[in-house]
Order: structure tokens, then sequence, then C-alpha cells
């Protein structure tokens, strides 16, 4: 959620930098409701003195010549209209700032001054590129043909069992798939330093409001059916990030580096917005895992955390030797919540293109605002507002399909990085 303060004292450049998403802000609508929610507080302010000041009137009134019980009459009559007149003020003032929250509950985050101008992922700009892409002696086949042909990925009995967007791996496929995550998680942990956390795979709705999902994304979840107002967890950055909610940390407990935790959890998407995109094989999927990375940092680390916590997602595509490029999003590409992203796009042989296979935000104080999730500051003695990243360490289904396409030989095999060996018994080819 935007600083309140921020949209008050810089309207204008509020109103510019979400143009750069292709948002209009209703300045005047926020300054009529904002003018509304002060007139409210000082109406309640006053009736407050007044009733202060009505209760020392008693003394005030008997030495005029009341008596006591006649005082007490005319005091009590005027605290009673000054109850009801400051009941009516106080549904105001809340009916005000409910509207103001769900104005704000609606905008997103204030872009980076380095965002590049564009309205959609074609107008990403590539920062780099890493490895080259597999020159094949033979036409390349996509991941779903190759799986199918190992006779180990059936999407047809998935559809059966669940429906569309669904995938069903047996045999040395689902063995890979564990790999993929183990060696994620090990990798993080142990040469990243991340803590590893299991998380809940449902979340409430005070969670998804915290991270930015709720209001404004409700048709992209899976909401459970009942009152408990729950959800299927649409990424561990939810379940995560909610950790901080209500926290004040020790600046000692934000080291340089900051708090780092990595989780594996299944993903749950309705991906209500992508009709007819990606409808066949693993791209895109109702269901999914990923290992995600999440840092918690004082403000001032953050641009730093983003680009360590883009690398750590690097070092695992270079680890499985696959070749990726890095672009950072336009401003009509980039999430509600982020202020500034990196995408990471891995090479796909059998669509001969590159593909997302991670995106590595920084929020700023975004998120940290909805949760409150603060730290005390040793220089003010106060708490405020910690930064708050994340990043897919990575999408483990779109790894999949990187590792297979990109390792596949001529007879339908697929060769494995050296990388994943161990994790799969010293394993060096999947085959028929």
């Amino acid at each position: 959620m935007l600083d309140i303060k921020t949209i008050r004292q810089h309207p204008e450049q509020v109103v510019a930098a979400l143009e750069k998403r292709g948002v209009q802000f209703d300045l005047n609508q926020f300054a009529a409701l904002d003018a509304q929610r002060k007139a409210a507080d000082m109406r309640s302010q006053g009736l407050l003195a007044e009733r202060k000041a009505a209760s020392k009137k008693i003394g005030e009134l008997v030495s005029s010549g009341l008596s006591v019980d006649e005082a007490k009459g005319q005091v009590d009559d005027i605290l009673a209209r000054l109850a009801s007149e400051l009941e009516v003020a106080t549904r105001d003032a809340e009916r005000v700032q409910a509207e103001i929250d769900a104005l704000l509950g609606e905008t997103p985050n204030l872009p980076d001054e380095r965002v590049p101008l564009g309205t959609s992922e074609q107008d990403n700009v590539q920062v780099l590129t890493w490895g080259e892409p597999p020159e094949l002696a033979f036409e390349p086949k996509d991941h779903v043909d190759l799986g199918e042909a190992l006779a180990q990925m059936d999407l047809e009995a998935a559809s059966q069992i669940a429906g569309a967007r669904f995938s069903l791996l047996s045999g040395d496929l689902a063995r890979l798939h564990r790999a993929l995550i183990q060696f994620m998680l090990d990798r993080h942990t142990q040469a990243h330093g991340y803590t590893e956390v299991y998380v809940p795979y449902i979340v409430n709705e005070a969670s998804l409001t915290g991270t930015g999902q709720l209001p404004k994304f409700a048709e992209d979840l899976f909401r459970l059916e009942g009152d408990q107002g729950f959800y299927l967890a649409p990424t561990a950055e939810v379940p995560v990030t909610n950790m901080a909610r209500g926290r004040i940390y020790a600046a000692e407990e934000l080291s340089d580096s900051g708090l780092r935790y990595v989780a594996h959890t299944p993903c749950f998407r309705s991906e209500a917005g992508s009709y007819g995109r990606d409808t066949r094989g693993l791209i895109r999927q109702h269901q999914f895992e990923k290992v995600e990375l999440v840092q918690l940092v004082r403000p001032t680390q953050s641009d730093a955390a983003l680009e360590a916590l883009t690398g750590h997602a690097e070092a695992i595509l270079q680890a499985l030797e696959l070749p990726y490029r890095k672009v950072i999003l336009c401003g009509g590409d980039l999430g509600f919540s982020a202020a500034l992203t990196y995408d990471l796009e891995v090479w796909l042989p059998g669509q001969s293109a590159y593909r997302e296979i991670s995106s590595c935000s920084n929020f700023r104080d975004f998120q940290a605002r909805r949760l409150q999730a603060r730290w005390r500051n040793p220089e003010t003695g106060k708490p405020e507002l910690v930064h708050t990243l994340n990043g897919s360490g990575l999408a483990v289904g779109r790894t999949l399909v990187a590792v297979m396409e990109n390792g596949q030989q001529a007879d339908g095999s697929i060769a494995l990085p050296e990388a994943l060996r161990p994790y799969l018994g010293g394993q060096g080819t999947i085959s028929s």
C-alpha cells in the first residue's frame, strides 16, 4: 500500500509514476475523500472536547443558583446529545477511511525510476544473456512430445483426474522433478545463506491482502468453500512474507544481508486471465511447484538485496547449464506490488524462444505497510517499515521443461546436467 503522506505531499509525482504503469490515479477522488476524513476527524475531536468541558459544568451551574439535580439534568442532556453526535461523526470517519483504504488497496506500487516505459512484455529491456542455445542436429521436440515418447508424462490422465492444466509424471521424470527441488533447496541454504521454512499451503484473506493478491486479484485465486475465508496459496511468497506480519524486528535481527528464507511449496492459480495461452504442457498450470526466495531487509539494503537475490536464482540456471537471459520489466508488465522486477527467461528449444522461469522483485515498503512489518531503527529508536523482496529460485515445472528440452538427444533420451546427477544416484540420462 502506498504511503498516504507521499500522496498528500507529492500528488503530481504519484500520478506521473502510476501513469508509467498505465494506471490513472484519481487525484480528485483521493483529495475529496481525504478532506472528508479530515473534517470527520476534526468534528470528532471537537465533540470530545465539548464532552470533556460539559463534565465540569455541574459546579458552575450550581454556583449560578441551580440545584444539584437541575444542574446534573442539564449536563446529562448535553452529554446525551454529544454522545449521539459523536457516534454519527465516528461512523462518518470510519466510512470515509474505508473508502480511502479501498482506493489505496486497488492502487499498485510506484515503479522505480529505472523501470522502462512500455505497455507489455514486448517492451521489457534485456540486461544480459548467459550461455548459448544448443545447436541441435535434429528438429527439436517440445517437452510434451519428449515426455510422452518416454511414457513418463501423461497429460490426458491428469485431465481425467482433475481437468485441463494439470500434469501427471512418472518414473524418472517424477524423480527428476523431486531432484530439482532438493537441488535448489540445498544450493540456497548451503551456498546463499537462506533458512529453509515449511509453511501452510492454505492462507487467509489477511495474508493475501498483506502481500497484495487481494483485493485486486481475487479471480486468480482458488477460494475454499465455507465461511473461514481460506484460499489455496498462489505462491510461497504469501505465507513466507506473512511471517513478518505485525512484527517489530530488533536491529541486530536484520544483519547486513537481512533475513533470508527459502520454501518449497505447491502453488495454485486459476489462471483466469490467461485463457488460450500456454494450453499445452507444463508451462502454465493450475497446480505447480516452486522454490521461493524471500528477503526482509533494512530500507537502505533493498537495492543491493535485489541484485543478490536475482543472482541466487541465476546461479541455479548456471549450475544446470541452462541458457537464459535477464530482462527488466517495463511499467506495463510490472507486477502490482513490485517497484522493480527482473525476469529470468530460460531458452526452450521446443519453442525456439526464451520463457520466464523466475521473477525477482523489490517491493520496497509496499507490502510491509500492509503487513505492519517493521524494525527498530537504532538511530531513531522508533519502529520503521522493512523492505520485502522475493523471487522464484526456481519454478520447478518450468525448470523440468528446460532440462528436458535443452538436454534432448536425437534418440529421444535426455542428458542430465552434471549438478543433478548426485540427486539421481549418478544417473546421467533419462530414456524409455
